[in-house]
Parts: structure tokens; sequence; C-alpha cells
């Protein structure tokens, strides 16, 4: 036994991946919370901490949903950072007015769909914080913004750390004009966003395949990080994103775990949907599960037109003179290993 004891202390310790979260953390449970879980039930990351960005709900209430997450989940060790509430340039107002001529959206994110006030939508003010089914927190987020964290953090552990981007991307968008070194600092960025051609008959891309909520929130935002020069840009798109689908079986499968954070999705989580977030998280951790992919070049239309905030995409061959960068597009994944290794993560102990 002492020279197994020994043996393993001789065992060199496994780096683990410094990573940095930022999301639009609407909550409870839900894909959002799921995805930042992913990298936080990991012992292969250190989450340094988890910036909030308005997207699919006020950056506030994204707040209070996250901090109650960490609580619940046993991880309040990691930092909650406040970040962008608005877009850089697009407003609420604006593209409520722009609906009787460009049409609507399926889905509007915290601004709601003031038109139809439909129930899947509920409308709330910035500033206003509903209560919470899952309880309050009573930790509280960090007193700092998330561009100045972001930027601090990376100088920090220069060239060490991985940018996980899967709300709009304003809080990245800042802290690459606060500091222009920011994105060569790290080891590069794996973002959720975008649409190509996804094959779906779903309303919200089959009429619009280009349109996809992160980057339509902040096309600015996105235009600004796609340009920036990281030394890898992994994009995850509708367009594989269409292949995962969460199911009540799974779920029932990750509950019957009784683990902190098995017990937290078993309680709070009633959105069956696709994975997209969590596939982006979790090809952070295992590249391998992305089976496909292409080299292509994107921009985001910011002519504030009818396709503001669509993607824009070329081939290395017919790129523009634009500074773009090379983007991994993810194309095709290993479903069966993706969707036991999401389960593995949703079923484990807390990382001490």
């Amino acid at each position: 036994m002492r020279l197994l004891l020994l043996l393993l202390l001789a065992v060199p310790a496994v780096a683990q991946k410094l990573v940095l979260i930022d999301q639009d953390g609407s909550g409870p449970a839900g894909s959002n919370q799921m995805s930042m879980m992913v990298l936080l039930q990991s012992p292969q990351v250190k989450v340094l901490g988890i910036t909030m960005v308005s997207g699919n709900a006020w950056e506030p209430e994204e707040v209070q949903h996250t901090l109650r997450m960490l609580e619940l989940i046993h991880r309040t060790d990691v930092p909650v950072i406040p970040g962008a509430i608005f877009p850089l340039l697009r407003t609420e107002q604006e593209s409520h007015l722009d609906q009787p001529l460009t049409g609507t959206f399926p889905w509007y994110g915290a601004w709601g769909d003031l038109a139809a006030h439909t129930s899947a939508q509920p409308y709330h003010g910035a500033y206003e914080i509903p209560s919470q089914i899952e309880g309050s927190p009573s930790t509280k987020p960090l007193d700092e913004d998330a561009a100045h964290f972001l930027i601090r953090q990376v100088h920090a552990h220069p060239h060490q750390v991985t940018i996980y981007a899967a709300g709009p991307l304003t809080n990245i968008a800042l802290a690459l004009t606060i500091d222009p070194h920011f994105a060569e600092l790290t080891q590069g960025i794996f973002i959720m966003g975008g649409s190509l051609a996804p094959q779906t008959s779903d309303p919200e891309f089959a009429t619009h395949p280009r349109h996809e909520f992160n980057l339509w929130f902040d096309p600015e935002a996105a235009r600004i990080t796609l340009r920036a020069p990281w030394p890898r840009i992994d994009l995850t798109t509708v367009d594989i994103s269409l292949k995962t689908q969460f199911t009540p079986a799974m779920l029932t499968e990750i509950a019957s775990a009784h683990t902190p954070a098995a017990d937290y999705l078993a309680k709070y989580t009633h959105e069956f949907y696709y994975l997209w977030d969590e596939l982006t998280s979790i090809s952070l951790l295992d590249p391998t599960i992305i089976t496909k992919e292409q080299i292509l070049y994107l921009d985001v239309d910011c002519t504030q037109g009818p396709n503001y905030g669509d993607l824009l995409s070329w081939t290395p061959a017919n790129k523009p003179r634009l500074t773009l960068q090379p983007v991994h597009v993810q194309m095709d994944l290993d479903l069966p290993r993706f969707n036991k290794l999401f389960i593995h993560l949703m079923q484990a102990p807390p990382q001490p």
C-alpha cells in the first residue's frame, strides 16, 4: 500500500484547461446553465470566472440565476461578474419598430415579443428581477465589470486561457476594444453563434437560414470579435446544433445520480431543445467530438437592413480583401459520444 501511494504521488498531475465563461445565463437550469455546468463539472477544467451578458434574458436577472446555480451545485468558489446589459448599437425600440418592415422573428430573448406578448417570452424591464423559483442567492457577484475582469485574467495567465462565449458577444467586443492585445494573449475562443444553411423545418431557421439570435442581438460586437487576431476560433453554428436534442429520457438518466448537479436539473429543467451551447462547451473539453469541420472566413451584416445581424461567409478561395480570420466551423459530430459525455458530466459530483 505504501509503495502504491508513493507511485501515485510520483505521477504528475494533468494540467487543467483554464477557461473564462461568457454567457447569457438565463435560468433556472435550461441550456444556458447546463452548458456552464459542463465546464464546471469537468475535472479537466479550471473555470476562472463567469461573465454575464444580456441575451436570452436581461443580465441582472441572469446574474442571480447563475449565482444560485453555483450554490446548488456546490461551486461558489467560481466568481460571477456582471457584464453588458445592452448591445453596442442595436436597441430594443428600433428592433420592434422594424417589425412592420422586416417581419418578426420567433425569439427576441430579453426583449420578449412585445407585439404578441407570448407566454413563452414574458417581458419585464432590464433592471427588474422576477422572483426565482429556485430561490434567491445569498452569494454576491464581484464588484468589477466583465470586460476588465476578462482582460485581467488573460494578462494574469498569458497564452493559457480559452474563452468560451455562448451568448451575444458584447463583453468580448468591449474587452477587445479596451485592450488590443486581448485576443492574441489567449489560447483561442469557442463561440456558439451563426447559421449557414441548416437543413430543417424549424420555422426559426427554415425561412431565414443566416439568422441566429446571438449574432443578431449584437451584430457589431460579433463583427469586432470575429475580426480579432485570436490564435484560433472554433464556431458551433445552428447547422450542427440541430443534430442534438435534450430529451426527457436523458433527464431521467441524469436524475438517477442524485448528485447536487443532477438534483438541480431534475427539479428545475423543463426545457427540451437543442444542445447548442452544450455542444460548444463539450467540444472545448474534447475536440474529437467534432468529426468534420470547414475553414471559413466570417463576418456579420451590419447594414441595418432586413439582414442586419446575419452571418456572412467565404471560403479561402473567394474571401474579400478584409482583415478576416480563419474560423474552424464545426460541421458534424459523434452524437452518441457527445450524449454520453454530457450525461456523465451532469451526473458528476462537485469538483473539489
